[in-house]
């Protein structure tokens, strides 16, 4: 059986259309009690008979972060706080943080979803399941252990850091499956093979499930020869609960977003006007399927496009393409709008290069600079003319890329810092005038 619930994944896309202006309705019925959206709909005349179509939509203004921050910490609440059973919230380093609330039912309905993604890239019972992610406040690793719990498989909660650690447990508790970030990815598969071990040979992995920063295909297609598994692509946020909004299935092109959950729209990220089908813009969510704390148009911030055409595996749900970045992450350098994920794109290329790197940006003289470091791999031989070949071929690639020249440093493997979060890519030295 490929599908965890084949009716919603398969429906009809008229009938799943029909299906979302319900639940709309009723999410709009609910959102009214929250002392946030009650305001919203009063000053605007809204009810639930407001809403005869998807378009609609338009009538509502968009909920930002700020939204939530501003109304810290229970001003969004749509249920009394006594049938709320969890809270999770944001790692806000400034001002106050995001705050999530949900119910049984919504961690009920979490749960359900994550076990979806995870039995659509071929998960079961018969496997072992590792999350590397934070738990607390962080939904990366309460979210996927649900999923795995819900479709039966055994669980291994190892939480994030602790590199050794995690090797261990792969190789003693025969681990099919990890959760991951993809720059520790690649870091626990170097670690494996200066341990000794080849995990294409020494362990029983097969599939890794990615996310939480952006990456290349390239990135994604190294984690998988260096790890000997396929890696699929998924997409959450604690806004939406947390992992399981929108996952990658068996064919690795796009992520199915679950419409039973949400309504999906992309819009340019300045003049906020809805963009066409194909064309990259920024996500906009609204939750369908929440009880304690529904968003209406939402904005994530996220870079990416609803992808044309049906998907092979018979699942209707709308693709997104891989993420670009946040809409708040742009470089902006010499008049050049550009993404770290676009400069990774290119070093991927280069099997002379690891996967750690770094962009700095700074200001020599009157003139704004990048400087991009990179960790040369154990494939590079020691040679100062190959040295140079290779500088000039990344320099020419990334100018053809992004329009303007960096400076690039190739530097020994290990040099450069890394994390077992999410990696930092981008440092930001500039004079501001």
């Amino acid at each position: 059986m490929m599908y965890w619930q084949k009716e919603i994944e398969t429906m009809d896309r008229k009938d799943l259309v029909k299906f979302q202006l319900e639940r709309l309705k009723q999410t709009i019925e609910l959102a009214g009690n929250s002392p946030f959206y009650h305001k919203i709909f009063k000053e605007k005349g809204i009810t639930p008979d407001s809403f005869q179509s998807l378009e609609d939509l338009q009538k509502l203004p968009f909920t930002t972060k700020d939204d939530l921050r501003n109304n810290y910490p229970f001003g969004l609440a749509a249920i009394p706080l006594q049938k709320c059973v969890r809270i999770h919230s944001s790692s806000g380093t400034t001002g106050n943080p995001t705050v999530v609330l949900h119910s049984a039912k919504d961690l009920d309905q979490w749960a359900n979803q994550v076990a979806r993604c995870m039995y659509m890239v071929g998960l079961r019972d018969t496997d072992v399941f590792q999350n590397t992610s934070g738990y607390g406040m962080f939904t990366g690793g309460l979210g996927f252990q649900y999923g795995a719990e819900k479709l039966g498989a055994l669980t291994v909660p190892a939480a994030a850091g602790n590199t050794k650690r995690q090797i261990k447990f792969i190789t003693d508790f025969g681990t099919t499956c990890l959760h991951i970030i993809p720059s520790y990815a690649t870091r626990l598969a170097e670690v494996m093979y200066e341990e000794g071990i080849d995990p294409r040979k020494d362990t029983k992995l097969h599939t890794v499930c990615i996310g939480a920063e952006p990456h290349s295909e390239e990135q994604r297609k190294r984690i998988e020869q260096l790890l000997g598994v396929k890696a699929y692509n998924c997409f959450g946020m604690s806004e939406m609960n947390g992992p399981g909004v929108a996952f990658e299935c068996t064919e690795q092109n796009g992520l199915h977003i679950w419409e039973d959950n949400v309504i999906v729209e992309i819009v340019d990220p300045v003049t906020l006007q809805p963009v066409p089908e194909g064309e990259v813009g920024e996500l906009v969510l609204t939750t369908i399927n929440r009880e304690a704390m529904p968003l209406l148009r939402y904005r994530t911030r996220d870079l990416t496009c609803i992808l044309p055409g049906d998907c092979p595996c018979g699942r209707t749900h709308k693709r997104l393409a891989r993420f670009k970045g946040r809409s708040d992450d742009m470089i902006i350098l010499k008049g050049v709008n550009l993404f770290p994920i676009q400069i990774e794109k290119i070093l991927m290329q280069f099997k002379e290069l690891g996967s750690n790197y770094l962009i700095t940006l700074e200001t020599i003289g009157n003139s704004d600079e990048m400087l991009i470091e990179v960790e040369l791999s154990d494939l590079f031989t020691d040679d100062y003319s190959a040295l140079q070949r290779l500088t000039k071929g990344i320099t020419r690639q990334l100018k053809d890329e992004l329009l303007l020249t960096p400076r690039i440093k190739l530097v020994a493997k290990g040099s450069l810092p890394t994390t077992d979060g999410k990696a930092v890519r981008v440092k930001d030295h500039r004079k501001l005038c």
